[in-house]
């Protein structure tokens, strides 16, 4: 099964949207002008509901079939910028500095706002299809608040899916794959507490410095020396603060940085390994070392039925080649993690093309891309739901 030809046809207005979207971002829950832009769409559609403020900001919107058989598929798109001044020259570039839809978040509310449409214009299924547009995924655990706000339960939905551009894949072309396809995405702060002084009387001191670099050292044999060299492990100092002046040792220090992993014994491990080789080096050089340990977006985790449907669907839309069903988990993450926690589901990438990476200041979603999208989310809410 080729394209759809509406979803062709409708390649140009779709395009309008994702362009305005894209000169006017907004920043994690505060997409109050995007959800409400999604929501006057939906309603012109003729949405048998449309619900907004779920999850702080985020909108649903239900679309029932030929018949209500109770069954309930949701389909995720999310609406937030990221905190990026763009260097597109693009007539459409954004109009805010300091923010861009430099992740393609515009594109992907676009492509289902065309899906949506298309769904109430023929309704060629049974059931219902739940189209839903979620808050601050960069950072804001969107997913999670909508999640908490009854989402799944309160629409009775029973399956998820989810879908992301990525540059470097062909555009018209997909990959997925069972089980971990993005990791989760950790987040530490240490506190360092020394004893300062003069730099030319170190003895005297209890250097923070010192302890920190020697800590940042020992947080790489956790990859290393400590984990199994087949499980996917990163672990990143991004951070380390300390001193203002060429002749003074400082009293503090403050590293941070991230921690990503595939499964949830490697995470509790490298959790566990960074507080132990942190206490280590607080106790050989009499510091203080106190370890802040969030742990964020969980292991975004395909689930096998609903990945072998989602990659059915793909080949149905772009023709077996252009399939890959055994693409390599990403070490990026996806707070779409937390709807696959509450529901079976999967979520699948689509091509950009070549265009600049992700949450480059350069990036730009290809609308060349969005039949394809549009086509996938359409096979996939009529196939699930074979009237």
């Amino acid at each position: 099964m080729p394209l759809l030809n509406r979803a062709v046809e409708m390649q140009e207005e779709v395009s309008g949207w994702r362009r305005h979207l894209h000169q006017n971002p907004e920043l994690l829950y505060d997409v109050h002008e995007t959800a409400r832009f999604v929501a006057e769409k939906l309603r012109a559609f003729g949405c048998d509901v449309v619900e907004t403020g779920i999850g702080r900001t985020g909108v649903v919107g239900i679309i029932h079939g030929r018949y209500a058989d109770g069954t309930t598929i949701g389909l995720r798109a999310d609406m937030d910028a990221l905190p990026i001044t763009e260097t597109s020259d693009k007539p459409w570039k954004s109009q805010t500095r300091g923010r861009a839809h430099a992740c393609g978040h515009d594109g992907h509310t676009a492509m289902l706002l065309g899906a949506a449409q298309y769904l109430c214009e023929t309704r060629n299924f049974g059931g219902s299809v739940a189209v839903i547009f979620q808050p601050a995924e960069e950072g804001g655990a969107g997913g999670l608040a909508m999640v908490k706000d009854g989402m799944m339960d309160r629409f009775n939905i029973s399956e998820v899916y989810g879908m992301h551009n990525m540059p470097g894949i062909p555009v018209g072309a997909f990959a997925i794959r069972k089980g971990p396809i993005m990791a989760a995405t950790d987040e530490f702060t240490i506190h360092i507490k020394g004893k300062g002084g003069h730099a030319a009387q170190p003895h005297r001191t209890i250097d923070p410095i010192v302890a920190g670099s020697q800590l940042v050292t020992f947080l790489q044999s956790i990859v290393s020396r400590g984990a199994d060299p087949l499980d996917a492990l990163v672990v990143s100092v991004t951070k380390f603060h300390a001193g203002e002046a060429y002749n003074v040792i400082p009293e503090t220090a403050e590293l941070a940085g991230t921690v990503r992993t595939l499964n949830g014994e490697m995470r509790d491990f490298a959790e566990n390994r960074l507080r132990s080789q942190a206490a280590a080096i607080a106790a050989g050089m009499g510091a203080q070392i106190d370890v802040h340990y969030h742990r964020n977006y969980p292991v975004t985790f395909n689930h096998d039925g609903e990945t072998d449907f989602a990659a059915g669907i793909a080949r149905k839309v772009a023709g077996e080649a252009r399939v890959d069903t055994s693409i390599p988990p990403m070490m990026g993450g996806e707070d779409f993690s937390y709807m696959l926690e509450a529901r079976p589901g999967a979520f699948i990438f689509m091509g950009n093309g070549d265009s600049a990476g992700l949450h480059h200041s350069a990036y730009d979603f290809n609308d060349d891309a969005i039949p394809h999208g549009i086509s996938y989310w359409v096979t996939l809410a009529e196939t699930a739901l074979a009237a």
